[in-house]
Parts: structure tokens; C-alpha cells; sequence
């Protein structure tokens, strides 16, 4: 499984100090069926805690996602900020979906190099940051 983030999500994570392993977690969580929200066409909404505090009053990502093969986290947002996504970002990213969870590896690889995307890297004991 490989997991990216775009630049908008990781300025995004950066600015309220969530960790890769974080990050990581929450792919885990939806590898193993605990999916927040599923929107169909590879859209899918994930809870992500804040420092020290549980999921509910945290954040919300969506990620682009592939079972056992990429997950792409785009957005982020606080959950105090903002209730959720409507219906137009929702077909937003169904259709972005469409040509990110096509890209092949050579593609992935100039996007990375680029800087569009940033690959995560993890270990399972990162888990507990």
C-alpha cells in the first residue's frame, strides 16, 4: 500500500501538527473496514484525531483510495470549521479520483519529483505518535 498527500493537504497538515504516522493510522483504519464515510468512485472521508483528543471533535480528510494498492489524502479540514463536504466537491474529487487512481507508477514517480505529491513513509510502530 502506498500513501501520498498532496501539497494543499500537507500544508494543511503541517499548519495542525498532524503526523505521517497519523496519517498512516487512519489508512490502517480503513484497510481494515473502519471507513468514516464512503462516497462511492473511490472517495472516501476519514476521521483523524487531534494531539491528545478522540476523532469526534478532530478532523476530517478525504482521500482517493484503492484497496490494498494507494490512498491519496487532498483534503482536510477541522471539524469545528466546517460540518462537511457538499455535493459539488463530493463530484469534485469522484472525478479527480478517476484520473489520480489511474496514474501509473512512471507518472506517481515525475509527480513526486515535481512536488505535486509527497509519499509517506511509515513503520507500524510509528503508530503510537
Amino acid at each position: 500500500m502506498r500513501i501520498f498527500k498532496n501539497k494543499e493537504f500537507a500544508k494543511f497538515a503541517k499548519k495542525e501538527g498532524i503526523s505521517d504516522a497519523k496519517l498512516y493510522k487512519a489508512v490502517k483504519d480503513v484497510e481494515a473496514g473502519k471507513i468514516d464515510a464512503n462516497y462511492g468512485g473511490g472517495v472516501i472521508k476519514q476521521r483523524i484525531a487531534r494531539r491528545n483528543e478522540g476523532k469526534s471533535g478532530g478532523y476530517r480528510s478525504v482521500i482517493l483510495y484503492r484497496r490494498g494498492h494507494r490512498a491519496f489524502f487532498v483534503y482536510g479540514f477541522a471539524k469545528s470549521e466546517r460540518e462537511n463536504i457538499d455535493r459539488a466537491d463530493e463530484q469534485i474529487f469522484k472525478e479527480s479520483a478517476k484520473v489520480i487512481l489511474a496514474f501509473s507508477d512512471d507518472e506517481i514517480t515525475k509527480l513526486l519529483k515535481a512536488g505535486v505529491y509527497k509519499e509517506i513513509h511509515y513503520d507500524d510502530k510509528d503508530i503510537q505518535k
